[in-house]
């Protein structure tokens, strides 16, 4: 009786082994095509500055984001990118969870499919539970923070310690419709040099690299009914053998190609011709800055003619100021500025501009 069990377990090890692996491309590709052409923006409501303020229990504002889903919903889009953070979860995981149900059902309500966003490394690298600050006048993304930050990134017994939160996260979502698919890394190794370089670690895309290892790992191990991807986002203008050590294993491991191109409609098709390599769907998860020629006109119709799911940054103008470029960091504005860098709507549901979004509804129909 005991072999038999054991061979058993030994059985079921190894199923949960060859099951948590990389989606095979037939599989991908067959779950991709039910899903229609996906677009939304990256989306935290106009009253949050950061993740924190977005769900924190005191700041959680779900009146805001029912309001500006629905605009969503009138625009067309049937998707968003949602950015958690695991100090939320370390607080009060039950809470936590409720709050991303509350906005699953509401985000369900109008229609659209989320992508939830685990960790990432861009801006601030001192995260801190609690109130958050106000924003800087005219700075692009004065509040926004990292997850997991500086010092848990450089120490991997705290990285350990994230364990609990991917895989409580995934686990309790991983057959969840209203869940499209799973953003484990946004941004890996992002030094934030304009904005807070000095603070970063030395040879942050190692520990990045590190992290970003044990993080796939675990969320393999949940194997959720999702597909999983990490941020293709150093390489717009470099060759598949030519990509840093974190893009190659995000190219590599991912089940769609997830990928950043802030770039004119020249450079992206490009783009997406070289990782249309991988017989893979694309998802491009940030892209439209008007000051740079990524704007909805230029970039949307090459995306829609390579069936590329297709997420801008920002969406209603608000505490995170993404209206400015990131060259407000060293550059003082004093005042809106006449080309928003990014988002689609001011606070009242006005849009910045009228055209843009009549022909994002009618590529959209």
């Amino acid at each position: 009786m005991k072999k038999l069990t054991g061979l058993v377990v030994l059985i079921l090890v190894l199923a949960g082994t060859i099951n948590a692996q990389r989606w095979s491309e037939k599989k991908v590709n067959k779950w991709y095509k039910k899903q229609g052409w996906l677009v939304g923006a990256n989306f935290a409501p106009s009253s949050a500055i950061n993740q924190l303020e977005m769900w924190q229990a005191e700041t959680f504002d779900l009146k805001t984001i029912d309001k500006e889903l629905q605009w969503a919903e009138d625009l067309g889009f049937n998707t968003m990118r949602v950015f958690l953070h695991h100090m939320l979860w370390e607080q009060d995981s039950k809470g936590f969870i409720k709050r991303i149900e509350q906005y699953l059902k509401v985000a369900d309500k109008h229609g659209i499919k989320t992508m939830l966003v685990l960790l990432d490394d861009v801006w601030h690298p001192y995260p801190k539970l609690g109130k958050q600050p106000d924003p800087t006048p005219h700075v692009h993304n004065s509040g926004w923070v990292q997850s997991p930050g500086h010092d848990v990134l450089i120490d991997s017994k705290k990285c350990d310690a994230l364990e609990p939160y991917i895989k409580g996260i995934i686990s309790h979502f991983k057959k969840d419709k209203r869940v499209v698919i799973w953003d484990i890394y946004n941004e890996p190794g992002n030094t934030n040099g304009s904005s807070y370089g000095k603070m970063e670690p030395k040879n942050k895309a190692k520990y990045s690299l590190d992290l970003l290892k044990k993080v796939y790992k675990w969320a393999r191990e949940v194997n959720p009914s999702q597909p999983i991807c990490i941020d293709v986002w150093t390489s717009i203008h470099k060759e598949l053998d030519q990509m840093s050590a974190i893009d190659k294993f995000a190219y590599h491991n991912s089940d769609v190609i997830n990928f950043h191109c802030y770039a004119n409609a020249k450079t992206t098709e490009n783009q997406v011709k070289r990782l249309a390599q991988s017989n893979r769907p694309l998802i491009c998860t940030e892209y439209m800055a008007r000051k740079v020629g990524s704007t909805f006109q230029e970039i949307l119709p090459i995306f829609k003619k390579y069936n590329v799911a297709a997420y801008n940054w920002g969406f209603v103008s608000g505490k995170s100021q993404t209206i400015y470029p990131w060259n407000s960091w060293g550059k003082k504005y004093t005042d809106e500025p006449a080309l928003w860098f990014h988002d689609i709507f001011r606070k009242d549901g006005t849009p910045y501009k009228q055209e843009e979004v009549k022909f994002i509804k009618s590529i959209l129909k």
